[in-house]
């Protein structure tokens, strides 16, 4: 997607690097920091989960059908997944046939995180502003 007023930023070629090796890459930072808009940058469809009202659909769809969530254009952005967990094992389960350049997952927070056994899990690349 091209992001109108978008300057490249240093971790542009971290982004494609994992994306070139890995199915999936979490971008995690804090607020602000411009995770989503380098993660548009670098995807071809998006569902935006975060708090503003106007997400509200989509985090309702995430949440009864996670799956239908990350239908899309490929590389697909989930902006703000933690916000609905059931995000997280739908895209380990999209990710068993080893295609690369399939998702960018943002957080601004970490999840209450119970133990997993994974062995293909998202890249995770933090941000920090």
């Amino acid at each position: 997607m091209d992001v109108p007023g978008y300057r490249p930023r240093i971790p542009d070629r971290a982004v494609e690097e994992r994306l070139q090796t890995s199915g999936a890459v979490c971008l995690e930072g804090p607020k602000g920091c411009g995770k989503t808009w380098t993660a548009q940058e670098h995807c071809r469809s998006q569902i935006l989960i975060g708090g503003d009202a106007g997400n509200f659909h989509s985090r309702q769809l995430a949440q009864m059908a996670p799956s239908l969530a990350l239908s899309g254009e490929k590389p697909r952005l989930v902006d703000e997944w933690h916000e609905t967990p059931a995000i997280w094992d739908a895209v380990r389960s999209e990710m068993e046939g080893g295609e690369k350049r399939q998702f960018i997952l943002t957080a601004s927070s970490a999840p209450q995180r119970r133990e997993r056994v994974c062995t293909a899990a998202p890249d995770a690349l933090p941000l920090s502003g």
